[in-house]
């Protein structure tokens, strides 16, 4: 099994407070879930209302289809999203035996 791990830096310059950004973020989230069928969430910088850090992870067997997957999710964040993109990262690992989670 190979996991394809997204993670995005947005600035949202603009923003007056947390809960505008909550609106962008949570509205974004559920457009990306919908759409590419992953798993995401806000995973950093919570408390700054001008950025937003967003994680997104997925899975498959073939590493150029989730590859694709992950170019599509960029680049309909980078169209669809109310804020500027400014960083990202990306990777696919093989996923061999479970981890140590305690």
């Amino acid at each position: 099994m190979l996991v394809g791990v997204v993670e995005v830096t947005l600035s949202l310059a603009g923003n007056r407070s947390l809960k505008d950004k909550r609106k962008v973020v949570s509205s974004l989230l559920a457009r990306v879930k919908a759409r590419f069928n992953v798993s995401a969430a806000e995973v950093d910088a919570q408390n700054n209302h001008e950025l937003a850090v967003l994680g997104f992870t997925l899975c498959g067997s073939q590493g150029q289809i989730l590859n694709g997957v992950i170019s599509h999710l960029l680049n309909f964040i980078e169209d669809e999203a109310e804020a500027e993109v400014v960083d990202s990262n990306q990777d696919c690992v093989a996923w061999t035996e479970a981890g140590d989670w305690g």
